[in-house]
């Protein structure tokens, strides 16, 4: 069956039929505005990874946008096609009125779950993840849009730690100036860039702060501002307090690796790499040695 006949089938009437359609094996993730479900597809088998968004969450995250035609996380997920981006093959409305995106289903771990458990299986492995990560976020920001919500979570391993894709695109806003004006603070805090939680403009270089404490956290285990909360205060630190110098705790680490993260940390957005790219490309020039 072509491509396009399969997705056709997975519909209708226009709307999914997610019961009729889909097996669900179980509840893999429940976020903040979507519960996220492993499918099995009743008729071919095929497993996919399904996103149901909370109706009540996600408009009130879209009415921060009154009259600006924000795309939909659908919308925008479609969009996004990159082999370092999670594969997404349809969106639209449930035959329940409700907002969903059918994607491929990632069985690896997520880098959350891998830095938990501090995972020897990362042992020269982090420099190529990073190079991957850099290249994902990279495709979001060369397709004109901004991430808002770059953290460990939102990054999924293959089961052997060689790849990595970005996912969750539910914050993921166009890189226009009406997106980045002032007051529009959503993330995560404890990867939150200072210019968000001060409420000043913003653009690409809010996910590239982001990147820098996800990078930071993958080499050491653990954040550049240790803390417990998880709460919007975690974030003031980020510019009331320097982080923990990453040289201090990962000795083996490249002194240019460690620069490089250092930069994406840097409180003025000005100070921080311009681009994915010139961070990709800086990861690419590094050599691989030991744990990295």
């Amino acid at each position: 069956m072509a491509f396009l006949d399969k997705l056709k089938s997975i519909l209708t009437g226009g709307r999914l039929d997610v019961q009729g359609r889909f097996e669900l094996v179980r509840e893999a993730i429940s976020g903040t505005m979507s519960k996220f479900y492993l499918a099995r597809d009743r008729k071919t088998g095929e497993l996919y990874g399904l996103k149901i968004l909370d109706l009540e969450k996600t408009a009130a995250f879209e009415s921060r946008f009154v009259g600006l035609k924000k795309p939909s996380e659908g919308e925008v997920s479609l969009k996004l096609v990159h082999p370092r981006l999670v594969k997404t093959f349809a969106a639209g409305l449930t035959t329940d009125g409700q907002a969903y995106v059918l994607m491929e289903y990632l069985e690896g771990p997520g880098m959350n779950s891998v830095i938990l458990e501090r995972s020897g299986k990362l042992r020269g492995k982090r420099l190529p993840l990073l190079v991957q990560m850099a290249e994902g976020l990279r495709a979001v920001h060369t397709a004109g849009f901004i991430h808002r919500d770059i953290c460990p979570r939102n990054f999924i391993c293959s089961k052997d730690l060689d790849s990595v894709k970005l996912i969750d695109f539910g914050l993921t806003v166009p890189a226009t100036k009406e997106y980045m004006s002032p007051g529009n603070r959503t993330g995560t805090p404890n990867y939150m860039a200072p210019e968000i939680l001060r409420r000043r403009s913003t653009d690409h270089r809010t996910d590239i702060f982001s990147l820098g404490v996800t990078m930071y956290q993958l080499c050491a285990f653990q954040l550049p501002w240790p803390t417990q909360d998880v709460t919007a205060k975690a974030a003031v630190l980020h510019d009331t307090r320097k982080h923990v110098d990453i040289q201090e705790i990962c000795l083996g680490i490249n002194p240019r690796l460690a620069k490089l993260i250092d930069q994406c940390l840097s409180v003025e957005p000005t100070e921080r790499p311009a681009t994915c790219d010139m961070i990709h490309r800086a990861l690419l020039a590094m050599p691989s040695e030991g744990e990295f």
